[in-house]
């Protein structure tokens, strides 16, 4: 019979479900600052684009 300490095996399961949590959040929002600001200026500009192509009532 093996004999293990329950205390250490619980902290274990703990830090690899927070690693794989951290893992999925880095692919969900682990943009560089670079990236960040080119979607933002790409959103800016067909923003841009779409109201200038409005129409005055």
């Amino acid at each position: 019979m093996s004999v293990f300490n329950l205390n250490k095996a619980r902290k274990e399961r703990a830090r690899s479900d927070a690693r794989a949590r951290a893992d999925v959040n880095t692919v969900k929002f682990g943009r560089t600052k670079a990236e960040k600001r080119k979607d933002q200026s790409d959103a800016d500009k067909a923003a841009a684009k779409v109201d200038h192509h409005k129409r005055e009532r």
